[in-house]
């Protein structure tokens, strides 16, 4: 799947007193299998970005393809989209409101007309998905759960309509680092072993660089940085922090490193186990320590 925002802008209110521009000019091209990561102070448009890219919003100016179709051309387009591209909000659990798994995770194939022989097979593919074992959680009380299952469980519900690309608004917001782990693991999966193409938002920078191939900066609206994950942290940490985003605490600390005089190669280092190799590798040779 191809997708092709061309000059998009959004206003909330639109002709009214308290009239937003929230998007303007927004051009973004996403590509079949891609992790890309949206970083931006609150407030800077990354919510309503991804709901216009999901089609719940529809843009106050340009045009949104998906394989050269314009999704605002028909309503059945608009349906397809829908499925084809799943939602996840910052705290989906909130959204929860069946009495049983089963029926959480089934809604929205019903909603699309699912048939009931297809609604089993469908639900279990997606709780596998998630790692949640179909026979144990299905009839459980949703509202039982803890708040990293739940958010599990939310996730399975996008799943279960076999979208193609996966849209993840602060995926790990307010849960503990256990849960949190799980998660990103979880997410990690779905690119890795699935295939599914991953939109995500998150203000966790060690995240973004850990997890993400492609970053998106946004401020006030508008997209200022598009570029890979090493080329933005390693090239643009002057523009991040005048932005007010901080870099990565581990790849901050090998700035800081550099910055003493030691010869530490900070090109490449994005995560914890790359900064202990490279911190490892100085040790071996008597250069820092």
């Amino acid at each position: 799947m191809f997708i092709d925002l061309k000059k998009i802008s959004f206003t909330y209110n639109l002709n009214m007193p308290f009239e937003k521009e929230v998007l303007k000019d927004v051009n973004i091209s996403i590509s079949d299998g891609e992790f890309i990561g949206i970083i931006g102070h609150t407030g800077c448009g990354k919510t309503t970005l991804l709901q216009v890219l999901n089609g719940l919003l529809e843009p106050t100016k340009g045009e949104i393809y998906i394989d050269n179709v314009n999704i605002h051309s028909n309503k059945k387009i608009l349906k397809d989209v829908r499925k084809k591209i799943g939602l996840s909000f910052q705290y989906p659990e909130n959204q929860i409101f069946e009495e049983t798994i089963f029926k959480e995770v089934s809604f929205g194939l019903k909603n699309l007309g699912c048939k009931e022989e297809f609604l089993e097979e469908n639900v279990k593919k997606a709780l596998e998905m998630v790692d949640l074992n179909y026979e144990y959680y299905r009839n459980r009380l949703p509202f039982n759960l803890s708040g990293g299952e739940m958010r599990r469980v939310a996730i399975a519900s996008i799943l279960a309509l076999s979208p193609e690309v996966i849209i993840l608004d602060e995926p790990t917001a307010s849960l503990d680092p256990q849960s949190r782990n799980i998660i990103l693991k979880l997410i990690k999966k779905l690119h890795d072993c699935h295939k599914k193409t991953i939109i995500m938002v998150s203000h966790n920078m060690e995240v973004i660089a850990e997890m993400t191939k492609r970053v998106i900066v946004m401020e006030n609206g508008k997209i200022v940085l598009d570029k890979k994950t090493r080329e933005i942290f390693r090239d643009n940490s002057a523009e991040l922090e005048k932005i007010g985003l901080a870099l990565p605490q581990i790849t901050k600390i090998m700035y800081d490193l550099k910055k003493m005089g030691k010869p530490v190669d900070i090109n490449n280092i994005l995560t914890i186990e790359e900064a202990k190799e490279e911190i490892l590798r100085l040790r071996k040779n008597n250069e820092i320590f």
